[in-house]
C-alpha cells in the first residue's frame, strides 16, 4: 500500500439555499415563506428555492409552472445576481482569513485547504465551525460544511447535515463512510448513471467497491477509473486557487418556442458572438463544440463534434453549430439553444489509472 498518499485537511463550504436566503435576508416579509428565485411566467425556470418551498418539492431548474403547481403559495422573486456576487465576495474574504488556498466552484460554494492555515489551528473541524459562525454573525446567512482528507469526500460530507450543519469524515472513517453511502450521493454520479448502476446491482459504495477496475471501465469508460478510485478514498486533486475551466459556453431560453431553423440560426449567431467574446477575454480556445437543444416538452439533446484544431472564432464555432443543428431532424419545437466548447487548450490529458487501496495515518488530527 502506497505511503505517498497526500493526506490533506479539506473543507467544502456550501451556502444554504443561497439566492433564496439572500432574498429573505433583504426582505423580512419573505422570511419563513416558500419563495423561488426565477421567472414567474409560462416559460420561467426556478434558479433557487427556499427550504420552505423545497418541502413542497420545488427544486432549482424546475419549470415555474410545475413549481407553482406543487406549491400554490409559492412567491416568485426576480434574481439579483449583482447582489449575490457582492455577498459572495464578502464570504470569500472570510475564507481568506484562514487560507489562501480557496477554490470557488460558484458564488455559493468553495473548497478550502487548511492543512496549513493562517490561524495555526490543527483542527479543520473547528476552523469550519468558526467560518460558519462568522458567516452567520457578519452576514446573517447560514452555511453547511464537509471536512475530510480530500475534495471528493468533503463535498459529499457537506450535504450530510444540511442546512446549517457540518460533517467531518476522519481518516479512519473514510472507507466505512464511503461503503455505506448511497450511490446517488456520490459526487459525479448523476441520475442517468445512478439508474445504470442500479441495473448492474450497484446501490451503495460497498457494491461499487466490489466491482473491478476493468468492469467499471468497460461499463462507464473513463469515468469507471474515477469511480474505482473515489470509492477507495483516492482523489488526489488539489485545491486550486485559480480554477482552470474545462468548458465554456452560453445558452438562451426563448420567450416563444422556435420551430423554424432559420430563426434558430439567428439565435445561434448571437450565442456564438457571446462565446467568442468570452474566449478572447480569457485567451482560451477549444476543439470540441457541443450544441444543446431543449425542446418544448423539456427533453434535452446534445450534439457534439471534435475538430482537429483549436478554435475561438465566431465564424468557425457557428459553422460547426449549424452542421450539428442540421445533423438530424428536430423532434419538436425548441425553447432553448446553447453552444459550449470543451477540450480546451488549458487542459492536460491524464489517463485514468488503477491505484491500489489507500493507507491513511489514523492519528492525523482533524
Amino acid at each position: 500500500m502506497p505511503n505517498e498518499f497526500p493526506l490533506r485537511k479539506i473543507i467544502h463550504v456550501d451556502m444554504d439555499a443561497f439566492y433564496a436566503s439572500v432574498e429573505q435576508l433583504d426582505n423580512p416579509e419573505l422570511r419563513g415563506k416558500p419563495i423561488a428565485v426565477g421567472g414567474n411566467s409560462q416559460r420561467g425556470v426556478v434558479s433557487a428555492a427556499s427550504y420552505e418551498a423545497r418541502k413542497f418539492g420545488v427544486r432549482s431548474a424546475m419549470s415555474s409552472v410545475i413549481a407553482k403547481r406543487n406549491c400554490a403559495a409559492l412567491i416568485f422573486v426576480k434574481p439579483r445576481y449583482d447582489r449575490y456576487s457582492e455577498i459572495s465576495k464578502s464570504i470569500r474574504q472570510i475564507f481568506y482569513d484562514y487560507t489562501d488556498l480557496v477554490e470557488p466552484l460558484s458564488l455559493d460554494e468553495a473548497y478550502l485547504d487548511v492543512t496549513t492555515n493562517k490561524k495555526g489551528n490543527p483542527s479543520a473541524t473547528l476552523i469550519a465551525q468558526e467560518i460558519r459562525q462568522r458567516i452567520f454573525q457578519e452576514l446573517q446567512l447560514t452555511a453547511s460544511a464537509g471536512i475530510s482528507i480530500n475534495k471528493f469526500i468533503a463535498k459529499v460530507a457537506s450535504d450530510y447535515n444540511k442546512p446549517n450543519g457540518q460533517k467531518t469524515v476522519n481518516p479512519e472513517e473514510v472507507i466505512s463512510f464511503l461503503e455505506e453511502l448511497d450511490i446517488r450521493k456520490f459526487y459525479g454520479v448523476g441520475k442517468v448513471t445512478a439508474e445504470k448502476m442500479y441495473k448492474l446491482g450497484i446501490f451503495t459504495g460497498k457494491d461499487l467497491k466490489a466491482k473491478s477496475f476493468e468492469f467499471l471501465e468497460e461499463k462507464f469508460g473513463k469515468s469507471g477509473g474515477y469511480y474505482f478510485n473515489v470509492v477507495r478514498g483516492i482523489h488526489h486533486s488539489e485545491v486550486k486557487p485559480h480554477r482552470i475551466p474545462k468548458s465554456l459556453g452560453a445558452e438562451r431560453t426563448f420567450s416563444e418556442n422556435l420551430s423554424s431553423e432559420v430563426f434558430m440560426l439567428e439565435r445561434l449567431e448571437h450565442i456564438a458572438t457571446e462565446i467568442e467574446r468570452r474566449l478572447k477575454k480569457s485567451g482560451i480556445a477549444g476543439k470540441t463544440i457541443t450544441l444543446k437543444i431543449k425542446y418544448s416538452d423539456f427533453t434535452l439533446q446534445t450534439r457534439s463534434k471534435t475538430l482537429p484544431y483549436f478554435v475561438a472564432e465566431k465564424e468557425l464555432i457557428l459553422e460547426t453549430a449549424k452542421e450539428l443543428l442540421y445533423q438530424e431532424k428536430m423532434e419538436n419545437s425548441v425553447r432553448l439553444l446553447g453552444i459550449s466548447l470543451a477540450n480546451l487548450n488549458t487542459e492536460k490529458e491524464k489517463p485514468a489509472k488503477k491505484e491500489e487501496h489507500v493507507s491513511v495515518q489514523l492519528k492525523f488530527d482533524f
